[in-house]
């Protein structure tokens, strides 16, 4: 008898990984944001265009999982044609002052530890690992769903997640204060089940 208490206490953690499913992340419906203060005028958008990963989700044991990855020369800001100006904005943001796309094409996160509210995420930690440099950051989850998508009758969870860094944590110090130092991070993160 005791040996059967042992085994089944040994398989627990087991049984509880097996309920965890895996999504893909898909790179139409995921398009990350990032939004700063300008020179005192007001907030500024920009995105990225091209954003892969992967997250596990266990709702019944409250655990899950997250990577993503972000190409950062798919930054965007609406303005990539230079007109009479030596560089446009979006050049800009992918120099050395910033970005530094030719260096570090990727933005990078992996959580460490993921919170739930019930059966929902709530908060996932990680490291943020942006022009070579990794800092702990936390999302918060401001929405989750899961269900059969409507379009494509497959299931898929998604929902807004969003964190405010400060980019000179990384190394990225150009303009500050005048452009600000803390940039708020959000996006749609839409994943089909594996």
């Amino acid at each position: 008898m005791k040996r059967l208490i042992c085994a089944l206490a040994a398989a627990l953690p087991a049984v509880a990984y097996a309920n965890a499913e895996s999504f893909t992340i898909d790179p139409y419906h995921t398009i990350p944001h990032f939004s700063l203060e300008y020179h005192g005028f007001g907030t500024f958008p920009g995105r990225f265009d091209k954003a892969s990963g992967k997250f596990t989700l266990d709702r019944a044991a409250r655990r899950g999982t997250l990577e993503f990855a972000i190409d950062t020369a798919s930054l965007t800001t609406g303005d990539a044609e230079r007109g009479g100006r030596p560089r446009s904005r979006d050049e800009h943001l992918k120099s050395v002052d910033f970005f530094n796309v030719a260096e570090f094409p990727r933005m990078t996160f992996r959580s460490t530890d993921v919170r739930f509210n019930g059966d929902v995420p709530a908060e996932i930690d990680g490291q943020l690992t942006l022009l070579g440099v990794t800092k702990p950051v936390t999302f918060k989850v401001d929405r989750w769903v899961c269900k059969d998508h409507a379009v494509y009758k497959r299931p898929a969870c998604g929902g807004n997640v969003s964190a405010t860094i400060k980019r000179s944590d990384f190394g990225m110090k150009y303009g500050i204060p005048s452009i600000s130092d803390e940039v708020r991070l959000t996006t749609l993160f839409l994943g089909f089940r594996d």
